[in-house]
């Protein structure tokens, strides 16, 4: 009899010890897959934003301020248009008739500003173009065409934006997105000649991109 109680007693143990080993090795199984459900959430092959331009010319400094601080909020890179053959003060003076940007305005084959360069390094790793000017005589001011004909923005969400002392932004976006015939152009922005960082900060935080 005895003999007998202790066979039955073994069995139970053999049967009670496999029983702890499989549900043991479901357990594992299902840690397996949340980890793997976690880790397809983080892959390293994940798409990330691609990286922000912020091309501009100034002529007098307000639009290189206005600049900056879209290039420091959005951790953009800075890309200055700058013509082979630069604007003096006096080629910027308007109210003579004989300065330069008069004789330009006056005859638009003048208008062909050549640049010390309208390229940009790994040009397709930027998903964002901001382009800034002044407005010169109710457009963007010309010396940035080059840049916009020169480059293709395929796939590119383009935001342009402006300083004037009391003009507003009128077509000038318009009439670049047309120049450019690619991109994504969204509505731009004007600023005031002085510009705080304030001014500029809250036109990004309302920017969806």
């Amino acid at each position: 009899m005895k003999k007998i109680c202790a066979l039955f007693m073994g069995l139970l143990l053999m049967f009670g010890l496999a029983a702890c080993g499989n549900n043991q090795q479901t357990g594992n199984e299902g840690d397996m897959t949340a980890n793997n459900q976690a880790g397809s959430q983080t892959s390293p092959n994940a798409s990330e934003k691609g990286k922000t331009l912020v091309a501009y010319f100034s002529a007098s400094g307000n639009t290189e301020a206005v600049a900056s601080v879209i290039a420091n909020k959005t951790s953009g890179e800075l890309f200055k248009l700058e013509p082979a053959e630069a604007y003096s003060s006096d080629d910027l003076d308007w109210t003579k008739s004989t300065s330069r940007v008069n004789k330009e305005h006056e005859n638009e084959s003048e208008r062909d500003i050549k640049l010390v360069s309208a390229s940009v390094d790994n040009w397709d790793e930027y998903d964002t173009v901001f382009i800034g000017y002044p407005i010169w005589w109710g457009i963007a001011a010309w010396p940035v065409n080059e840049f916009v004909t020169a480059n293709d923005f395929t796939g590119k969400t383009v935001i342009p934006f402006c300083t004037s002392a009391s003009s507003g932004i009128g077509e000038s976006g318009e009439l670049l997105a047309k120049m450019a015939g690619t991109g994504n152009w969204q509505s731009g922005q004007r600023f005031r000649s002085s510009a705080s960082d304030s001014d500029v900060t809250s036109w990004l935080d309302q920017l969806s991109y």
